[in-house]
């Protein structure tokens, strides 16, 4: 029981980090807003922030983003691989979910790199595990490595 509540808290903390940087992608190096927001608490700046949030079309700003490399592509499938296997993955559903849902992600963004096709999006339950076994085996065929040589 303890353990689930460090992860909570960990998860926790982890979202208070992330927010701001995320913020500071979508909308810009506006620093001293940021900085009166997160110093005051400005609610006038998060009032601001949320009606922007609100028009701003977030998943075409994230799509103009650069694709990363296929070597930060790799090691984020090796640290996934390693956390899907895990006990703490194990023992939460949503944990899990997210940490499949990002794998995924990465296998696609393998794909689109290496000219492998394939179907993940479309799918859930079984098919998409079934998609994502063939997936693996397209990209290591392409001389993608997904697993750490030791965790073989």
């Amino acid at each position: 029981m303890a353990i689930a509540h460090i992860a909570v808290l960990s998860a926790a903390f982890s979202a208070l980090l992330v927010l701001p940087c995320a913020v500071a992608v979508i909308l810009g190096p506006d620093v001293r807003t940021m900085r009166r927001m997160l110093t005051r608490g400005g609610r006038r700046e998060m009032h601001a922030l949320d009606s922007t949030l609100r028009v701003l079309d977030v998943d075409a700003r994230l799509a103009a983003l650069d694709d990363p490399t296929i070597e930060q592509i790799a090691y984020d499938l090796w640290r996934l691989d390693s956390q899907r296997r895990s006990g703490l993955t194990r023992s939460s559903t949503v944990w899990l979910a997210a940490v499949m849902r990002a794998y995924d992600v990465r296998l696609q963004l393998a794909c689109r790199q290496l000219g492998v096709t394939e179907h993940l999006q479309p799918l859930d339950g079984m098919d998409r595990e079934i998609e994502r076994v063939r997936v693996e085996g397209q990209l290591e065929a392409a001389g993608l490595t997904l697993r750490r040589p030791e965790s073989r």
